[in-house]
């Protein structure tokens, strides 16, 4: 069973760093180049120099992760950033609107150091995605460069008792040591509790609900597998060292059956079809599909874009194309021969159905995927917009349901591999709250 453990983090300290909002920065995957320098400009304190450091002219391979891991020791010298006296686990609260909607949420974690585990049967940790070679490689050398968890992993556990909400929900009756907005409106709201202290029934609570059963991984393949290659170097090298902290990676773990969590889709963008290729699809997708055909784009955009509107796991996909769209609802008897060895929890999967739908009636398989014939994006607008412009080669949208959290875990437990985007798990754990150094 996994085993978790309080820790002492990094944070930063406001009367050395200053304002908390301006030195905090979402994780490095959702950063892009214009986002990144506006962080950059924002302070010059800010995560995103240790996370996401910036490149320069003539740069060696690792002189960007070394920049890092220089400033990441001066902050700590100069009070930047300060350790925490006493082990604990970091009560997380978010408080967000959910994406087009106008319904707010507020969802509870805590951050605490997770045991390693390599994947495989019997294993306390389980994956539900593959991972690229690139972004583990860019992990792996900034973990080297700065010994430090600067993002966390993000796990899954249940808890149908709900003593660990409960536990939660104490703690965040007390004024909390970290309260800072992000630029997407969301309220982060942080507490620092000592083992020992006065909620100590509720740490115990905590741990013993999220190590009683496997953790399901919801987001942060890439840097758990680069733990893991940095804890299997870290033994090799290893001096008689006991326990190492190295054994460990930062996650935060979020109770799945007592409070409402929210996943968007990623919609999918199928380029370089060509006109005869949008015919070929449309002709043959009633071999799988009911269509439904829609009258203008606004009613498909409507009907896509509350992301509670529709549960998800239904089969119902948006089709757009520069000649008109549809509503397709899946046939799984249709499907049935079609689908993908593994359980029944993937081969019910949305995304699951579209691939194969996809491989069947264009020839888009997995290695043309990998090529880059689909495209993604959050944003049904957009989806919708880049098949108008024909953007980029864009001939056609599909537009997606949310991955219900259950059929994650589902599929995760049947040692099951979900395809690529299939979940995006909202909203996103900040970075420089919280940071985990590879030391006692």
């Amino acid at each position: 069973m996994p085993e978790i453990r309080p820790f002492r983090a990094l944070r930063f300290d406001p009367k050395v760093a200053g304002d908390l909002d301006a030195v905090i920065c979402p994780p490095y995957d959702v950063i892009g180049p214009e986002l990144h320098e506006q962080l950059l400009r924002r302070s010059p304190r800010n995560a995103v120099r240790i996370d996401l450091p910036e490149a320069q002219p003539r740069d060696e391979p690792e002189d960007c992760y070394r920049r890092a891991g220089k400033l990441l020791t001066e902050w700590r010298a100069d009070g930047t950033l300060h350790k925490d006296r006493y082990p604990c686990i970091y009560v997380y609260e978010q408080s967000y609107a959910v994406p087009g909607t106008r319904r707010h949420r507020t969802q509870l974690g805590f951050f605490g150091r997770l045991k390693l585990e390599t994947f495989g049967p019997g294993a306390g940790v389980l994956p539900h995605e593959r991972t690229l070679s690139a972004p583990k490689e860019d992990r792996y050398r900034l973990m080297k460069a700065t010994s430090v968890n600067t993002s966390p992993v993000v796990g899954l556990y249940a808890d149908r008792r709900g003593a660990s909400v409960r536990a939660m929900r104490a703690i965040a009756a007390t004024p909390p040591d970290i309260d800072v907005t992000d630029d997407d409106g969301v309220r982060h709201r942080v507490w620092a509790v000592t083992a020992n202290g006065p909620f100590a029934d509720q740490v115990h609570d905590l741990l013993a609900a999220a190590g009683r059963e496997p953790i399901t991984i919801a987001d942060g393949h890439h840097r758990y597998e680069t733990a893991i290659r940095y804890r299997d170097e870290r033994h090799a090298n290893r001096t008689g060292e006991a326990d190492p902290a190295s054994d460990y990676v930062l996650m935060l773990f979020l109770e799945t059956t007592r409070q409402k969590l929210t996943v968007l889709p990623t919609h999918r963008i199928v380029r370089d079809l060509g006109d005869a290729g949008v015919a070929t699809f449309l002709s043959r997708a009633p071999e799988l599909f009911d269509v439904e055909p829609v009258d203008g784009r606004a009613r498909l955009e409507a009907a896509f874009a509350s992301v509670d509107r529709s549960p998800g796991g239904e089969g119902r996909f948006g089709l757009w194309t520069r000649q008109g769209g549809a509503v397709l609802r899946a046939r799984r008897d249709a499907f049935a021969r079609f689908l993908p060895p593994g359980g029944a929890a993937l081969r019910r999967l949305d995304v699951t159905l579209l691939q194969t739908a996809l491989d069947r009636l264009s020839r888009i398989d997995r290695e043309a995927i990998a090529a880059g014939r689909l495209a993604y994006t959050k944003s049904v607008r957009e989806a919708l917009d880049w098949v108008d412009g024909a953007h980029e080669g864009a001939d056609m949208a599909f537009l997606l349901d949310p991955t219900p959290v259950a059929e994650i875990a589902a599929a995760a437990t049947d040692g099951d591999v979900m395809p690529q985007k299939s979940t995006y798990f909202y909203p996103k754990a900040l970075t420089g709250l919280i940071i985990n150094p590879h030391e006692w």
